[in-house]
């Protein structure tokens, strides 16, 4: 019995997150669905991060032990054929006994889309969040330059266990202009709090519209104050990728 690293990608529109919940639509219950037809006797799978409802991921990272007697290529195309149409298995590699996808991660990327547009796209709609009016790009990196270094972020999410730290790092942050309308966040960090890049998101774009003065963004960075309103939607989020 081999232990195995899976990269998948999968749109998260239909799904009620990465984590399995009961009866509820997950990636992790259709992905143990699939394992379950090729004689997996695993009780659950491991994962880099638990996506929320709606966030889709091109380079999340699972984990399992599974008796196969065959190659990963062989592995990644009977995956592929018993998995829904929005879960795909993009690699398979055989690890180490003790890895664990999420805490020997060294960094996670995540890409957060917007488009400003007067009127809705049904057509973009699915993978990036409608802004109107149009945002500054300079002001949004002003923001994001804010943003890197060590901080206390309770201010923009809550951590995934009761009690935790919400002390992150990051390391990368950056707004990409990649059409007239649309700009992608960019932002690498050794983790990440619950909700916490959507928090970071909605803030910088009324920065960008000038809605609010960036002095609010950076006093909630750097003196720990109670979590700042407003979400961006989740439909804009992807987890891009996660570095060992």
């Amino acid at each position: 019995m081999a232990h195995y690293q899976v990269k998948i990608a999968y749109d998260g529109t239909q799904f009620f997150g990465f984590q399995r919940q009961g009866s509820a639509r997950t990636v992790q219950s259709e992905f143990e669905t699939a394992l379950l037809e090729l004689k997996w006797q695993g009780k659950s799978i491991l994962c880099a991060g638990r996506t929320d409802t709606g966030v889709h991921a091109s380079g999340q990272v699972v984990s399992f032990h599974l008796d196969w007697k065959h190659g990963c290529e062989t592995l990644q195309k009977a995956l592929n054929v018993k998995l829904p149409k929005d879960i795909a298995v993009n690699e398979v590699s055989v690890v180490e006994e003790g890895f664990h996808p999420r805490y020997d991660a060294k960094f996670r990327s995540y890409r957060y889309r917007i488009y400003c547009q007067a009127g809705r796209n049904p057509l973009r709609d699915r993978f990036a969040w409608r802004v109107w009016p149009s945002v500054d790009l300079d002001l949004l990196q002003l923001a994001a330059a804010s943003i890197i270094g060590t901080h206390d972020f309770s201010a923009f999410g809550k951590a995934p266990q009761i009690g935790g730290h919400t002390v992150r790092t990051v390391l990368k942050t950056e707004w990409l202009k990649s059409d007239d309308d649309q700009f992608d966040f960019m932002i690498q960090a050794n983790a990440f709090l619950y909700h916490m890049v959507r928090r970071l998101v909605f803030v910088q774009v009324k920065i960008g519209q000038k809605l609010w003065e960036i002095e609010e963004f950076v006093s909630g960075i750097e003196n720990q104050s109670e979590q700042l309103p407003g979400l961006a939607k989740p439909n804009g989020l992807t987890l891009v990728e996660v570095q060992y």
